[in-house]
């Protein structure tokens, strides 16, 4: 039986989240797009541009571990509290930075790199308290896909109204904004009323927890493969909106608008497939829908790549979007669900590490490789990729189906 496409939302502290996250995630992207148009305005350089990506991304790589082992010792609720004030402490400094109008490439990617720090403890402390937040532990899968659509609606949003922010005030009015939208979720979280926390005991030394979470994914192999087909994607292909700013300026001969309406159309398939998702229920194959949106994501890529005409290529890039949802929520629903609660925050860090820390060393292979062969060719050979991994993992994505 399918599930209401909006059940989660019975829960008090879900919908709380929900409006508070949703309105920091838009500010989130105007920075996003805004960082990205900067840097690449200022250098006009691919590899600058997959520079910024690794900057504020690879901290994730080097700390979610111990991220996820925080988010299991100690009260998760306390720990998002101090990553949301961090982060908005971080998009302030930026603004002020650019709204004074002395600052360098070099200084942005510094700040980027810092929030990269922080979203390494913030990450498995919010993914793992959102199971927290739902009453009816039934509604963990729904209220996951109803998050990521959340995210997308917010990237659907945020760079379209980055666009235009940057072209009448600037990037530092866009920094601005993000730094403001932080009080929203600070606010949702001061008004929920979770469960209590009981601490667990901390005589085991963090290095022990560490290995434990190790040992735990070995023995698991049902999650330690889809987390290995994430980090291949967001090694080899979902990087592929590094090159967006080229598209935007190069390609289409467009502006900073151009920029924040392909990021929007990208976003419109991304909330598509996350409603899909929300509305499809538990019973669901989700390995089945997760090939199924692999390929769909390969095959917009491919044909996106090589689109001269602006509003067919937007098609394709709304096609992509819908298939890539798929990676992120599909992963993050098989954790949720199928865990062990006391390993819920490291296996939630891994997960992080394989989205957050591969893209990325991504961004970084993708703008040197378009540096040689163009950016038209790398994101076709970055779809062709998606197709390959989709292969390689195929027997146990058909796994479920067969039974």
């Amino acid at each position: 039986m399918k599930l209401p496409t909006f059940t989660a939302f019975r829960s008090r502290n879900y919908r709380l989240y929900v409006y508070g996250q949703s309105t920091s995630l838009i500010g989130t992207w105007m920075q996003r797009t805004a960082v990205s148009w900067l840097v690449f305005t200022m250098t006009r350089s691919t590899f600058m541009l997959g520079l910024t990506f690794f900057a504020g991304q690879f901290p994730s790589f080097l700390f979610s571990l111990f991220g996820g082992v925080i988010s299991d010792r100690y009260n998760r609720y306390k720990v998002l509290l101090v990553t949301q004030v961090a982060s908005m402490l971080q998009a302030a400094l930026l603004a002020t930075l650019v709204l004074l109008g002395h600052y360098t490439v070099w200084e942005i990617l510094g700040l980027s790199t810092m929030l990269g720090v922080i979203n390494a403890f913030d990450v498995p402390a919010r993914q793992s308290l959102v199971y927290d937040m739902v009453d009816d532990k039934r509604d963990i899968p729904n209220a996951l896909a109803l998050n990521s659509s959340m995210v997308n609606l917010a990237r659907l949003t945020g760079p379209a109204v980055a666009g235009i922010v940057l072209e009448k005030l600037g990037g530092g009015v866009c920094f601005l904004l993000n730094a403001a939208s932080f009080l929203a979720v600070i606010a949702s979280l001061l008004m929920m009323r979770l469960p209590a926390w009981l601490p667990l005991s901390n005589d085991k030394k963090l290095v022990t927890d560490l290995r434990e979470g190790m040992t735990y994914l070995r023995q698991t192999p049902s999650i330690a493969r889809v987390i290995l087909m994430l980090m291949a994607m967001s090694l080899l292909v979902i990087p592929f909106a590094t090159l967006l700013p080229y598209y935007a300026k190069v390609v289409y001969k467009g502006n900073a608008s151009t920029f924040g309406y392909m990021n929007s159309f990208i976003a419109m398939g991304a909330v598509a497939g996350g409603l899909f998702l929300a509305s499809v229920g538990t019973a669901a194959n989700s390995k089945r829908i997760l090939w199924v949106n692999s390929i769909l994501f390969g095959l917009g890529l491919i044909l996106f790549s090589h689109t001269p005409w602006f509003p067919l290529a937007m098609l394709f890039a709304l096609l992509a979007g819908f298939g890539m949802m798929a990676q992120t929520t599909i992963t993050n629903t098989i954790i949720q669900t199928t865990v062990t609660p006391a390993m819920r925050g490291r296996m939630i860090s891994y997960f992080a590490m394989a989205y957050f820390g591969m893209q990325p060393l991504g961004s970084l292979l993708v703008g040197t490789v378009s540096q040689y062969i163009g950016a038209p060719n790398t994101i076709l050979a970055e779809g062709l990729a998606a197709l390959l991994i989709v292969g390689l993992f195929w027997k146990h994505l058909t796994e479920q189906t067969t039974r």
